[in-house]
């Protein structure tokens, strides 16, 4: 029977295979088991920018950077045993004009019909590119986190320095009132006297938000949500009475979050009063708190009935400091700054809808802990 597939109709098979072999993208080298070159792919010469018989007329340790030549030694070994069929590494090779480059090589035994090894062939990927922007990334990471720390110095230090002189002035001023009773009731001494006091004030703001930092995972506690917002609500019972607002708390107990106590106390109060604070006197104000669960996270809400925010007004403004929505004396655009910081800190997230004359609702996202008493402090 005639062959559909004649014989002419094939190239040699060796010829076939010698073409695959050089029109591979990424460099291929066989080596004889101690390490020297046997055939190289074109692709290997376009890189290392040498022609084969340079090559193969070349020790290969000697256009392997120096701290680099015992990167193969441990996994060969376990090559040579039988432990591992392949292995790879990272290493630096100088091209023909004297640059670096950063080799990703694959290595793997090419054995006889009798199972014996008796060469290797290795694949090269240049990763120059990547390496050289690791490097830089790692540079730039070294650099912002030294600003950083130089920053956090700067700031301790103003901050030291400013609350110094403020109570000196502060102190200064009530020796001034003590000693010449006329003062209280000059004009330029009371805007003195309040400048002072605005001073110690922002003062007293910046070295809280000068405090705050990023925690470490291995600074951050397993706490009982629940237990915190009962404390949270007994802390303001008193105003919420006043007011005659209701908070209803539907937290669930079980749930356990990943956080740093005194940070969730100063988030839950300031949610709370916030929303005490911000009521409508059109209705009686009720301040609901409720949990669900996301992704490895524990989203706290927290919806009031109160006067809102005009979200499309003030959204992009809401969490920056000293940035202020309502018309109350007291309020100074500090609070929700210093809380989004405190839960970003411990790698949560805060969102928030509203509506004027509606109501406002603070979605409060915070990891969440193992349900487990042997997890907890």
């Amino acid at each position: 029977m005639k062959s559909l597939f004649p014989e002419e109709s094939f190239p040699d098979s060796y010829d076939h295979l010698e073409k695959i072999f050089n029109n591979t993208y990424n460099g291929i080298a066989i080596l004889t088991l101690d390490g020297d070159w046997i055939k190289v792919n074109d692709s290997m010469c376009d890189m290392l920018g040498y022609t084969k018989n340079e090559l193969y007329n070349m020790k290969i340790e000697n256009i392997i950077f120096r701290d680099d030549l015992g990167a193969h030694a441990t996994k060969y070994e376990r090559l040579m045993q039988g432990k591992i069929d392949r292995y790879r590494v990272m290493q630096r090779y100088f091209h023909k004009d004297g640059s670096v480059i950063w080799f990703l090589i694959s290595v793997s035994l090419i054995s006889a019909i009798d199972g014996k090894p008796t060469q290797m062939i290795w694949q090269f990927s240049d990763i120059t590119s990547r390496k050289l922007s690791q490097d830089k990334l790692r540079l730039m990471l070294r650099v912002v986190r030294e600003q950083n720390e130089r920053l956090t110095s700067f700031a301790d230090i103003i901050t030291h320095n400013l609350r110094s002189h403020s109570g000196n002035l502060m102190t200064v001023k009530g020796f001034l009132e003590e000693e010449f009773e006329w003062l209280r009731y000059n004009d330029n001494f009371k805007l003195l006297s309040n400048a002072i006091e605005n001073l110690v004030e922002t003062v007293s703001h910046l070295t809280e938000v000068a405090q705050i930092k990023t925690v470490e995972a291995t600074e951050l506690e397993t706490l009982n949500l629940y237990d915190y917002i009962e404390k949270a609500i007994y802390s303001v019972a008193a105003v919420a009475r006043n007011t005659k607002t209701n908070i209803i708390n539907d937290v669930d107990e079980e749930l356990f979050i990943k956080g740093v106590p005194a940070y969730l106390d100063s988030i839950i109060l300031n949610f709370l009063t916030n929303a005490i604070k911000y009521r409508s006197d059109d209705r009686t104000p009720q301040v609901e708190l409720s949990t669900s669960e996301v992704e490895g996270y524990v989203i706290l809400k927290i919806a009031d009935n109160g006067m809102g925010i005009d979200l499309e007004k003030y959204g992009k403004k809401l969490f920056q400091l000293y940035k202020t929505f309502h018309t109350n004396r007291d309020s100074i655009g500090l609070g929700l700054f210093i809380t989004k910081n405190h839960i970003e800190s411990m790698g949560g997230k805060v969102e928030v809808t509203s509506e004027v004359e509606v109501g406002t609702e603070f979605s409060i996202f915070f990891k969440k802990a193992i349900n487990s008493t042997q997890d907890l402090p």
